[in-house]
C-alpha cells in the first residue's frame, strides 16, 4: 500500500513540475510581465520551485507547510487571476460596443482570446495536484505521533 502511495505521489510531482514549467514558460512567451500584477503567477512558479528543493532537500513539517501553503496561494491566484482576466475583457468589450450588456457580454468577455478568461485556472490546478501530492504525506504522521 505504501509503495502504491509513494507512487501515486512521485508522479503527482513529476505533473506539477511539468505544469510549473510548461505554465511558466508560456508566461514568458506572452511577455506576462508587462506590468507588476502580472508578475504574480511568475513570481509563485519561483516560489515554488524553491519549495519544492526545499522539501527534496528536507521532507519535514516545515517544508511541507510551506508547500502546502504555495499550493494555496496557487488556488487564490488562479481564481483572482480568472476574475481580472474576465474584467479586463468586460472593459475591452464595452469599449468596442458600449451597448453591450448581460448574457451578450458574457458570452463575448469568456470567449475573448486576450486575455482568455479561464487561462489563470491553471495556478488553481497546479495548486490542488501539489495539495494532492501533500496530502497525509508520511512526514505528517511521524511528527503528530
Amino acid at each position: 500500500m505504501h509503495e502504491t502511495l509513494d507512487t501515486i505521489r512521485r508522479v503527482l510531482l513529476a505533473i506539477l513540475i511539468i505544469g510549473l514549467v510548461g505554465t511558466a514558460t508560456e508566461l514568458l512567451l506572452l511577455d506576462h510581465d508587462e506590468e507588476a500584477i502580472q508578475l504574480v503567477p511568475l513570481a509563485l512558479i519561483a516560489i515554488a520551485f524553491v519549495t519544492i528543493a526545499w522539501h527534496a532537500l528536507n521532507p519535514g513539517g516545515a517544508s511541507l507547510r510551506l508547500f502546502q501553503t504555495v499550493m494555496v496561494l496557487f488556488i487564490v491566484a488562479g481564481g483572482v487571476g480568472t476574475i481580472l482576466h474576465y474584467r479586463a475583457n468586460v472593459e475591452f468589450q464595452r469599449e468596442v460596443d458600449p451597448s453591450i450588456a448581460g448574457r451578450a457580454l458574457i458570452v463575448k468577455a469568456m470567449k475573448a482570446k486576450a486575455p482568455p478568461a479561464l487561462a489563470p485556472g491553471t495556478m488553481a490546478q497546479l495548486g490542488l495536484i501539489g495539495l494532492a501530492y501533500a496530502y497525509r504525506y508520511p512526514s505528517r504522521h511521524r511528527e503528530s505521533s
